[in-house]
């Protein structure tokens, strides 16, 4: 009998004991990947207002006036945009990192991402600030530029083609934007866009790629 009432009491008490915990990791997962999806979508948005602040002022690029309805001279739908895009991008990057088995190890400090930062601002700066003979150079240093900050921040095979394919996706869509009189780029020379933007999407993919990266080794607890 009393054999009889453990095997009850294990068999009704027990379950919950294992479901819990279960139950709980799973929520600390789901909850750890919707802060890091917010964080990283506050960051391209703030990247998004701050650099096409920098290329609005400069005239590189047009909105039509009845789209500019924010106080950084942007259409509105940019900034939500650009966020989507960090938090999927950033998201994704540690995502194939532990899908092909390849940890990326080099410069994994705050430190180094935030130095990846302003090496990415620094080169949309470029591309707005600096006069070059014409665009062709301009495209060659940006490139340049682009190629050396993925060699100094990332160095991984699946970093570089990642951000190889998202840029070009990524200028695939400016095109049909400005095709479809969305907004336009002053003396385009890459069909309707300046031939440096697809090294601007590359280099921004890296480093919200390490962005995303950083942050995936961050574990926010709670208690339920």
């Amino acid at each position: 009998m009393s054999l009889k009432m453990t095997l009850d009491s294990s068999l009704s008490g027990g379950a919950p004991m294992h479901r819990g915990p279960y139950i709980s990791m799973i929520t600390n997962r789901t909850m750890n990947l919707l802060i890091r999806a917010a964080m990283l979508f506050m960051v391209g948005v703030f990247l998004a207002l701050v650099l096409n602040l920098l290329q609005v002022q400069r005239n590189v690029t047009l909105f039509p006036p009845d789209v500019i309805s924010s106080i950084f001279s942007s259409a509105w739908w940019l900034p939500p945009c650009c966020g989507t895009a960090a938090a999927l991008i950033g998201l994704l990057y540690p995502c194939m990192d532990r899908r092909l088995g390849e940890p990326h190890k080099l410069k994994r400090e705050w430190s180094n991402v935030m130095r990846c930062v302003a090496v990415f601002v620094g080169i949309n700066h470029a591309s707005a600030k600096v006069d070059f003979a014409n665009n062709v150079q301009l495209s060659l240093t940006l490139a340049a530029l682009s190629v050396g900050l993925w060699w100094t921040f990332d160095r991984s095979r699946s970093g570089f083609g990642l951000g190889v394919i998202i840029a070009t996706f990524a200028t695939l869509a400016t095109q049909l934007l400005v095709y479809n009189g969305v907004f336009q780029y002053t003396s385009p020379d890459f069909l309707y866009i300046r031939s440096w933007l697809p090294c601007i999407f590359f280099a921004g993919v890296i480093t919200v790629g390490n962005i995303g990266r950083q942050l995936a080794l961050v574990n926010f607890y709670f208690q339920f």
